[in-house]
């Protein structure tokens, strides 16, 4: 039997993690701030790094609570190995991804959801957490 999940909530001015629905992005997870909570127990969030179409302020958008998660904890890495599941960032948010090698400050990291291998500098890559019934989880292997 599959333990209860625990139950999160968010108040106004909390950093989250929002992770997409859209297609091309799934998977993927963007940084947003808590605006409000609303009486069905969506959340209103506003996003740190999307903005509207036209492009004149951040995103806002109504969000399910199972869309959310917290930040993950920060670990100060230094280094990555070749298998290693970690998190990537592009295009505004955070990848899951697996280093597959190495080139000085360079890893190159793989994404089977787009099956494509990308280098990226080792300021933009974090060590990859779970979130699993309300607790961060390490997980670093593929």
């Amino acid at each position: 039997m599959r333990p209860p999940l625990k139950k999160i909530d968010f108040f106004q001015g909390d950093t989250v993690e929002v992770c997409s629905k859209e297609p091309g992005f799934l998977g993927s997870y963007y940084e947003a701030n808590i605006v409000s909570r609303l009486d069905n127990g969506l959340y209103v969030v506003c996003y740190k790094n999307l903005l509207e179409d036209d492009e004149s302020k951040p995103l806002t958008e109504t969000i399910y609570p199972k869309e959310l998660r917290p930040v993950p904890p920060k670990i100060h890495a230094t280094q990555f190995l070749p298998c290693e599941k970690i998190d990537a960032f592009d295009n505004d948010g955070w990848w899951v991804g697996e280093i597959t090698g190495r080139n000085g400050s360079h890893y190159y990291v793989y994404f089977t959801s787009s099956n494509e291998e990308i280098a990226y500098h080792y300021s933009k890559i974090r060590v990859h957490h779970e979130w699993v019934n309300g607790e961060w989880v390490l997980s670093n292997k593929s």
